[in-house]
């Protein structure tokens, strides 16, 4: 049993790496690709590994509470209603952390869909390795 336990807290702590390095990322890219009016981070690259970091534990704690509580709406938009639930991930993370800005909800949903794709694809990789 010990050596089961041992060999599962590398692979947690690499799923999260890469959870940490995917919203990174995406807010980055989602920045570049908004401007600077709709999400500012003061062209500091710390603000976007931080704000990667607060989004990846956001998303880790406190978006699985969310999906099962709004479960019925998800059903009911066929899985559309979870890009509105990234959407408010993205604005939880920009209202905690004040460095990195996202001027409203529909920025953020788009930064979500960002975020969403570029964990796409980097899964889509590293699944191939």
């Amino acid at each position: 049993m010990a050596i089961m336990a041992n060999s599962y807290a590398p692979n947690l702590l690499y799923r999260f790496l890469v959870r940490w390095l995917v919203c990174g990322l995406g807010l980055w890219i989602a920045a570049g690709l908004l401007g600077d009016e709709r999400i500012t981070y003061d062209g500091r690259i710390g603000v976007i590994i931080i704000g990667g970091l607060l989004l990846a534990i956001i998303n880790a704690v406190i978006k699985p509470i969310v999906v099962i509580l709004s479960l019925p709406a998800i059903l009911f938009t066929l899985g559309l209603f979870m890009i509105v639930i990234n959407g408010l991930m993205v604005m939880l993370a920009s209202a905690i952390y004040s460095p990195l800005h996202v001027s409203s909800i529909w920025s953020a949903m788009l930064a979500g869909v960002v975020i969403g794709l570029v964990n796409y694809l980097v899964t889509a990789i590293l699944e191939d390795r």
